[in-house]
């Protein structure tokens, strides 16, 4: 018994168990979407994609090391995403008001969504690494279709170049 308790705390912790229903691959069409921005305004996939392709950022949680550096890594590169007529997007389970404060702190030019009940998160099938939220990008042409996608929770600026690359293929 002590054995199965250690093997499932040991999966829990590595999250090989997760609650989503699989993360959405290169290729597939992602749903539509809608959750409150920052300004509490409400953000709707479909709207943005009908202005053109779309960079999609899930990270683990405002103002912490790595989801600082990228975000902030986006915000140094947003002028490329808006010259290729990209959308950039990120999205944890902070509430509108820490979006606002992390947004102000880092003039983030960008959108924050709060996914306060991971259900966007579920949607795109964004796994879990050692029980915290995932780190991965998404970019999506004006279909919604995923045409590249990045996960690494270590190599958070690489989530910039990973996208940009992408846009320009596009």
């Amino acid at each position: 018994m002590k054995i199965i308790k250690t093997m499932l705390l040991t999966f829990a912790l590595f999250g090989l168990f997760s609650d989503s229903q699989g993360q959405i691959k290169n290729g597939e069409t992602v749903p539509d979407f809608s959750l409150q921005d920052q300004d509490n305004h409400t953000f709707r996939l479909a709207d943005a994609l009908a202005k053109g392709p779309v960079v999609v950022y899930f990270y683990p949680k405002d103002d912490t090391p790595g989801c600082t550096k990228e975000a902030c890594t986006f915000r140094d590169s947003f002028s490329a995403f808006t010259d290729a007529g990209a959308t950039v997007v990120g999205i944890s389970s902070d509430d509108v008001k820490s979006h606002k404060k992390f947004a102000l702190k880092h003039n983030l030019p960008f959108t924050l969504l709060a996914d306060e009940k991971n259900e966007v998160r579920k949607l795109f099938g964004v796994p879990k690494t050692m029980m915290l939220p995932g780190r991965v990008t998404y970019v999506l042409d004006r279909k919604g279709t995923v045409v590249h996608q990045f996960n690494s929770m270590s190599q958070a600026t690489q989530h910039v170049e990973e996208s940009l690359a992408a846009i320009k293929k596009l």
